[in-house]
Protein backbone atom coordinates (compact mmCIF):
# COMPACT_ATOMS: atom_id res chain seq x y z
CA UNK A 1 0.00 0.00 0.00
CA UNK A 2 2.89 2.25 0.75
CA UNK A 3 4.25 1.44 -2.91
CA UNK A 4 1.38 2.15 -4.37
CA UNK A 5 0.91 5.97 -2.11
CA UNK A 6 4.51 6.85 -3.24
CA UNK A 7 3.53 6.11 -6.56
CA UNK A 8 0.27 8.59 -6.69
CA UNK A 9 2.38 11.01 -5.23
CA UNK A 10 5.34 11.17 -8.17
CA UNK A 11 5.16 14.25 -10.15
CA UNK A 12 7.36 15.29 -12.77
CA UNK A 13 7.29 19.17 -12.10
CA UNK A 14 7.56 20.10 -8.37
CA UNK A 15 5.00 23.07 -7.68
CA UNK A 16 3.99 25.06 -4.32
CA UNK A 17 1.22 22.89 -3.00
CA UNK A 18 -1.05 26.14 -3.87
CA UNK A 19 0.11 26.25 -7.56
CA UNK A 20 -0.85 22.24 -7.81
CA UNK A 21 -4.56 22.95 -6.48
CA UNK A 22 -5.29 25.59 -8.90
CA UNK A 23 -3.94 22.77 -11.83
CA UNK A 24 -6.19 20.53 -10.22
CA UNK A 25 -9.16 23.61 -10.39
CA UNK A 26 -8.32 24.20 -13.67
CA UNK A 27 -7.56 20.49 -14.93
CA UNK A 28 -11.03 19.30 -12.84
CA UNK A 29 -13.07 21.85 -14.19
CA UNK A 30 -11.89 21.28 -18.31
CA UNK A 31 -12.37 17.60 -17.57
CA UNK A 32 -15.76 17.97 -16.37
CA UNK A 33 -17.01 20.87 -18.97
CA UNK A 34 -16.02 18.83 -21.59
CA UNK A 35 -17.76 16.00 -21.43
CA UNK A 36 -21.28 17.76 -19.92
CA UNK A 37 -21.06 20.53 -22.74
CA UNK A 38 -19.66 18.52 -25.77
CA UNK A 39 -20.85 14.80 -26.06
CA UNK A 40 -19.66 14.59 -30.07
CA UNK A 41 -17.69 13.06 -31.58
CA UNK A 42 -16.33 10.73 -28.97
CA UNK A 43 -13.30 10.37 -30.46
CA UNK A 44 -12.22 13.99 -29.48
CA UNK A 45 -13.99 14.49 -25.85
CA UNK A 46 -12.47 11.13 -25.09
CA UNK A 47 -9.44 11.94 -26.34
CA UNK A 48 -8.99 15.32 -24.43
CA UNK A 49 -10.31 13.79 -21.31
CA UNK A 50 -7.93 11.48 -21.42
CA UNK A 51 -4.66 14.08 -22.26
CA UNK A 52 -6.13 15.71 -18.78
CA UNK A 53 -5.82 12.76 -17.08
CA UNK A 54 -2.42 12.08 -18.44
CA UNK A 55 -1.68 15.44 -17.61
CA UNK A 56 -2.85 14.96 -13.75
CA UNK A 57 -0.57 11.91 -13.87
CA UNK A 58 2.17 14.01 -14.44
CA UNK A 59 1.57 17.10 -12.31
CA UNK A 60 -0.58 16.13 -9.48
CA UNK A 61 0.08 14.09 -6.53
CA UNK A 62 -1.79 11.35 -4.18
CA UNK A 63 -5.71 12.39 -4.34
CA UNK A 64 -5.87 15.40 -6.56
CA UNK A 65 -5.96 13.05 -9.39
CA UNK A 66 -9.26 11.90 -8.30
CA UNK A 67 -11.62 14.63 -9.02
CA UNK A 68 -10.22 13.89 -13.19
CA UNK A 69 -11.12 10.38 -12.34
CA UNK A 70 -14.60 10.32 -11.34
CA UNK A 71 -15.92 13.47 -13.13
CA UNK A 72 -15.76 13.03 -16.60
CA UNK A 73 -18.24 10.24 -16.75
CA UNK A 74 -20.65 12.17 -14.15
CA UNK A 75 -20.68 15.14 -16.59
CA UNK A 76 -21.29 12.33 -19.60
CA UNK A 77 -24.84 11.60 -17.41
CA UNK A 78 -25.38 15.13 -16.51
CA UNK A 79 -25.50 16.10 -19.73
CA UNK A 80 -27.90 13.21 -20.98
CA UNK A 81 -30.10 14.76 -18.15
CA UNK A 82 -30.03 18.07 -18.74
CA UNK A 83 -29.69 17.82 -22.82
CA UNK A 84 -31.37 14.14 -23.19
CA UNK A 85 -30.90 11.76 -24.48
CA UNK A 86 -30.37 10.36 -21.18
CA UNK A 87 -28.72 7.24 -21.22
CA UNK A 88 -28.90 5.32 -17.90
CA UNK A 89 -26.60 2.36 -18.61
CA UNK A 90 -23.64 5.00 -18.19
CA UNK A 91 -24.75 4.36 -14.34
CA UNK A 92 -23.89 1.41 -14.49
CA UNK A 93 -20.96 1.36 -16.47
CA UNK A 94 -19.54 4.49 -13.97
CA UNK A 95 -17.20 2.41 -11.75
CA UNK A 96 -15.67 0.58 -14.63
CA UNK A 97 -14.76 4.02 -16.14
CA UNK A 98 -13.75 5.16 -12.82
CA UNK A 99 -11.82 2.21 -12.62
CA UNK A 100 -10.42 2.48 -16.40
CA UNK A 101 -9.41 6.24 -15.51
CA UNK A 102 -7.55 5.29 -12.37
CA UNK A 103 -5.66 2.86 -13.96
CA UNK A 104 -4.84 4.92 -17.01
CA UNK A 105 -3.24 7.56 -14.64
CA UNK A 106 -1.45 4.91 -11.98
CA UNK A 107 0.19 3.10 -15.01
CA UNK A 108 1.57 6.21 -16.16
CA UNK A 109 2.63 7.35 -12.49
CA UNK A 110 4.36 3.92 -12.30
CA UNK A 111 6.08 3.15 -15.12
CA UNK A 112 7.05 6.31 -16.74
CA UNK A 113 7.37 8.62 -13.58
CA UNK A 114 8.84 5.99 -11.15
CA UNK A 115 10.33 3.35 -13.84
CA UNK A 116 11.46 5.78 -16.14
CA UNK A 117 9.98 3.88 -18.78
CA UNK A 118 9.56 5.25 -22.53
CA UNK A 119 6.22 7.58 -22.76
CA UNK A 120 5.08 5.72 -25.61
CA UNK A 121 5.67 2.26 -24.46
CA UNK A 122 3.94 3.35 -21.17
CA UNK A 123 1.37 5.31 -22.86
CA UNK A 124 0.24 2.06 -25.31
CA UNK A 125 0.44 -0.24 -22.32
CA UNK A 126 -2.10 2.29 -20.38
CA UNK A 127 -4.11 2.85 -23.12
CA UNK A 128 -4.59 -0.81 -23.55
CA UNK A 129 -4.57 -1.54 -19.62
CA UNK A 130 -7.59 1.00 -19.05
CA UNK A 131 -9.72 -0.35 -22.63
CA UNK A 132 -9.39 -3.99 -21.21
CA UNK A 133 -10.79 -2.62 -17.49
CA UNK A 134 -13.64 -0.73 -19.10
CA UNK A 135 -14.48 -3.47 -21.35
CA UNK A 136 -14.17 -6.34 -18.92
CA UNK A 137 -16.77 -4.12 -16.66
CA UNK A 138 -19.00 -3.49 -19.40
CA UNK A 139 -18.98 -7.20 -21.04
CA UNK A 140 -19.81 -8.42 -17.11
CA UNK A 141 -22.65 -6.00 -17.19
CA UNK A 142 -23.90 -7.48 -20.73
CA UNK A 143 -23.58 -10.70 -19.14
CA UNK A 144 -26.15 -9.73 -16.61
CA UNK A 145 -28.08 -8.16 -19.11
CA UNK A 146 -27.68 -4.63 -17.82
CA UNK A 147 -26.48 -3.17 -20.82
CA UNK A 148 -27.05 -3.51 -24.41
CA UNK A 149 -24.10 -5.12 -26.81
CA UNK A 150 -23.96 -1.95 -28.71
CA UNK A 151 -22.66 -0.38 -25.78
CA UNK A 152 -19.38 -2.76 -25.61
CA UNK A 153 -17.29 -1.04 -28.70
CA UNK A 154 -17.74 2.03 -26.94
CA UNK A 155 -16.10 0.70 -23.82
CA UNK A 156 -14.44 -1.19 -25.82
CA UNK A 157 -12.30 -0.38 -29.14
CA UNK A 158 -13.32 3.38 -28.28
CA UNK A 159 -11.65 3.86 -25.14
CA UNK A 160 -8.56 2.26 -26.73
CA UNK A 161 -8.48 4.94 -29.57
CA UNK A 162 -9.41 7.64 -27.04
CA UNK A 163 -6.80 7.04 -24.24
CA UNK A 164 -3.98 6.90 -27.61
CA UNK A 165 -5.52 10.14 -28.80
CA UNK A 166 -4.68 11.81 -25.29
CA UNK A 167 -1.60 10.27 -25.56
CA UNK A 168 -0.51 12.16 -28.08
CA UNK A 169 -2.16 15.56 -26.78
CA UNK A 170 -0.92 15.41 -23.69
CA UNK A 171 2.42 14.48 -24.98
CA UNK A 172 2.18 17.58 -27.59
CA UNK A 173 1.01 19.89 -24.52
CA UNK A 174 4.19 18.79 -22.39
CA UNK A 175 6.71 18.98 -25.20
CA UNK A 176 5.54 22.67 -25.76
CA UNK A 177 5.19 23.32 -22.11
CA UNK A 178 9.26 21.83 -21.71
CA UNK A 179 10.12 24.01 -25.11
CA UNK A 180 8.38 27.36 -23.55
CA UNK A 181 9.53 26.65 -20.38
CA UNK A 182 13.46 26.57 -22.22
CA UNK A 183 13.05 29.78 -24.09
CA UNK A 184 11.72 31.53 -21.27
CA UNK A 185 14.57 30.57 -18.78
CA UNK A 186 17.09 30.79 -20.53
Amino acid sequence: MKDIYATLNEVVYDFKEEYENIEMVVYSLVAFAIPLLFTHPQLLTGAVVNAFLILAAFKLRGAKILPLVFLPSIAAFLNGVLFGPITYYLIYLMPPIWIGNFVLVYTFKKLHLSQKMNYWLTAGIAAILKASVIFAGAYLLLQFNVIPAALLTAMGAMQLITAALGAILAFAFLFTIRFLTSKISG
